[in-house]
């Protein structure tokens, strides 16, 4: 089958076909084994590429940075007070005058409803690198570090633990659901993903022969996990709730009792970054042998790098 995603938006993993979402994990192997050969093909090359940033960030702002200019394109940061967008100029304005100076663009903030309306108005390929409700290029870079390790994405469990229905959580499921993998949501019942997107993403799994699994029993939902993941407990624009969810979340920590009830010691362990050690995984897990969450971090540069190359390259 040949996949063209020349001129797509990257907004949600629900708009792309297991074949899709494979096709850009093979192209960013490729890009990476390039990379570390020296080889770089400007597949970009004289391309301009806005990256709006609300939320700050480290490996989403460095990935599109160094994965453009890899490729021959030049980044262009705008953070939340060098434009006018949502406050003094309207988001459908601003897509329509970023779209006629950039060839693509990249939001990272709250929103969904904006980097849609990005997409929507601009008329260039739009990326979503973190939203309040999804974080589709992190599952990316997630499904290639399982990959490298676990040298499959069939019959794999992975089993996610803590806020249940934040975005990382969301995105995992999505991703999972649409590829095929075994997911496993461990939170406590107040922090369960919302109905609407379980039943939606049910829906993917029967077409992948996925699996969705909600519990909030952390002994018997990692048994025979082949993945281990969390993320912070508390989400951007969330401190305000700290103290709550630290009281609600620390039995769901991860340390070396949860790693050992898998029974698998092949049992990686992976995390978005940042982590708050000690809070929901401890540093003893977050350094050990079976913890890849710096490879993970590097390869967000190289799915992102894939995700820009395959939708305007040249």
């Amino acid at each position: 089958m040949s996949i063209n995603l020349k001129n797509r938006n990257l907004l949600t993993l629900k708009d792309f076909t297991k074949e899709e979402i494979l096709y850009l994990l093979d192209l960013a192997e490729d890009l990476k084994k390039k990379k570390k050969a020296g080889i770089f093909e400007k597949n970009m090359l004289n391309k301009n590429i806005a990256l709006i940033f609300e939320k700050p960030s480290t490996r989403t702002r460095c990935s599109f940075t160094v994965a453009c200019i890899d490729e021959g394109a030049h980044p262009e940061y705008l953070g939340k007070n060098d434009i006018q967008l949502g406050h003094k100029e309207s988001v459908e304005d601003t897509a329509r005058v970023l779209g006629r100076m950039f060839d693509g663009i990249e939001f990272r903030g709250f929103s969904q409803q904006v980097v849609e309306k990005l997409a929507e108005y601009s008329g260039v390929p739009v990326w979503n690198g973190l939203t309040d409700d999804d974080h589709p290029t992190q599952v990316l870079a997630d499904f290639l570090t399982i990959r490298e390790h676990l040298k499959r994405l069939e019959n794999i469990k992975f089993v996610y633990i803590g806020d249940g229905r934040n975005n990382m959580s969301n995105a995992l499921m999505i991703g999972c659901s649409k590829v095929g993998l075994d997911y496993t949501i461990i939170s406590p019942k107040q922090l369960y993903p919302s109905k609407e997107l379980v039943e939606q993403c049910s829906d993917f799994a029967k077409l992948s022969s996925g699996s969705i699994t909600i519990t909030d029993d952390i002994e018997n939902g990692v048994k025979d996990a082949d993945v281990i993941y969390t993320d912070v407990w508390c989400s951007m624009g969330e401190e305000d709730k700290s103290a709550e969810r630290i009281k609600l979340l620390s039995p769901y920590q991860v340390n070396s009792k949860v790693m050992a009830a898998t029974g698998k010691p092949q049992t990686i362990f992976m995390h978005c970054l940042p982590a708050v050690k000690e809070k929901e995984v401890t540093s003893e897990v977050f350094e050990s042998s079976q913890s890849v969450v710096f490879d993970e971090a590097e390869n967000r540069m190289h799915t992102i790098k894939a995700v820009m190359v395959a939708s305007i390259r040249g």
